[in-house]
């Protein structure tokens, strides 16, 4: 039974670790935090899209998670799966991929295929993690095979998971290649082989680019539409019935997850950092899509005075706070940035989430308003910063004094779309 040690266990190292028991693998979670490892070994779940019972029935295949770095000794694959956040000016921080990779380098034992996921710019299999995990001697495709393989978990998302989503897959040489195809094929269903490591690097961040930029897009496009009076929602509706070359798009508040706002960043900085020019589509959409929390606040702020009240001192209500809806994920959900938007211009503000029961903004903290029913109707606007399924917009919409609505749900008059 081959062995394999997953660095990390958040939103895509348990579902990893998932697939690969279910195979009939023996898998370890290794995991720094120790509540964490506590709770995944008592059968308590943190992952949105594997639940308790799901938990409980991976303990029974064999999993375990651990926080002791020596069940690296005993693993014929380990695969980093840790996070990779914006350091300071946008570069990339790569402190916990450096951390894991030392950690994975001092408990080798030999023939260890090591496979990095989290993202990261072009050229960090092969600048960062080799020269770590060889400083002990240990020798590429004799003590150790390195690959890079971007994970695709797309959180919340019920048609596509681990095993449907192809995997790319790109190795550090041609052997360390066919160890980490071999590797995946257990249990993804298409495994696709990129050229090499930095192919399989620049794949993951083409993916995110794409969209940052065709949200950018659509995001400057609902500005201007708005102030020639035209339905971008109906011309974006109209546009999508081409059969071909057209792909649609949404405006909404902002971008949010653990992709899209920080993969083109990564992008950009390795090419500003190999090349020293800018990556100028992925800076303009970067501008962008950060613009759209202040210019929400500027449109309910419109609505408002409309009604001849001033943004200082209303109540302004707001409905989700994660950055996908239907899931408990907060990672730069950019209703943050809203509510300190309307914070600083004096707001008051409350917050509704079913996924989430206390919300931290800067210093403060909020805790979920207890009846949505009665939150609407006092309140002087209702702000819908994500749909979640058990939001009746219409409803909640006609039941409100004023509402605006970031993500072009809601069909009636009674509400004011994005």
């Amino acid at each position: 039974m081959q062995k394999l040690v997953v660095v990390g266990q958040g939103y895509v190292g348990l579902p990893l670790s998932q697939g690969a028991a279910y195979a009939g693998l023996q898998v370890t979670g290794l995991e720094l935090n120790k509540t964490v490892v506590e709770n995944l070994n008592n059968g308590i779940s943190h992952v949105d899209d594997i639940s308790n019972d799901d938990l409980s029935v991976l303990l029974e295949k064999g999993y375990r998670a651990s926080n002791d770095p020596s069940v690296i000794a005993d693993a014929d694959v380990v695969v980093i799966c840790v996070p990779t956040p914006l350091g300071e000016a946008g570069s990339p921080d790569l402190g916990a991929v450096i951390g894991a990779t030392k950690t994975i380098r001092d408990n080798l034992s030999g023939e260890t295929l090591v496979v990095l996921e989290s993202t990261t710019y072009p050229g960090t299999t092969e600048e960062i993690c080799l020269p770590i995990l060889t400083e002990n001697g240990a020798v590429l495709d004799q003590d150790l095979f390195l690959a890079f393989s971007p994970e695709r978990i797309d959180p919340g998302n019920q048609t596509y998971g681990l095993k449907n989503t192809p995997k790319v897959v790109g190795g550090m040489t041609e052997v360390s290649g066919d160890r980490a195809v071999a590797f995946y094929s257990q249990f993804v269903d298409s495994v696709v082989r990129a050229k090499g490591a930095k192919e399989a690097e620049t794949a993951k961040l083409l993916e995110n680019t794409y969209r940052h930029i065709n949200i950018a897009l659509v995001n400057e496009m609902s500005k201007f539409c708005n102030d020639m009076d035209i339905d971008l929602w109906d011309v974006i509706n109209a546009a999508k019935t081409k059969p071909f070359g057209f792909q649609a798009f949404y405006p909404g508040p902002g971008v949010g997850g653990h992709c899209i706002p920080i993969d083109p960043n990564y992008l950009s900085y390795s090419v500003r950092k190999s090349l020293g020019y800018p990556f100028r589509f992925v800076e303009l959409a970067e501008e962008i899509n950060a613009s759209m929390p202040r210019y929400v606040v500027d449109r309910v702020q419109n609505v408002l005075n409309e009604s001849g009240k001033a943004l200082k001192n209303s109540k302004v209500l707001l409905l989700g706070v994660t950055y996908k809806p239907d899931i408990a994920d907060q990672r730069h959900s950019p209703a943050l940035p809203v509510a300190e938007a309307f914070l600083e211009r004096g707001a008051d503000i409350s917050f509704h989430d079913p996924k989430i029961g206390e919300w931290f903004v800067g210093d403060k903290s909020f805790n979920r308003v207890e009846s949505l029913e009665d939150a609407v109707a006092n309140v002087d606007v209702v702000v819908l910063l994500q749909n979640h399924v058990n939001y009746n917009t219409d409803a909640l919409a006609n039941a409100s004094k004023a509402f605006f609505d970031t993500r072009g749900v809601s069909t009636g008059d009674a509400a004011e779309r994005l």
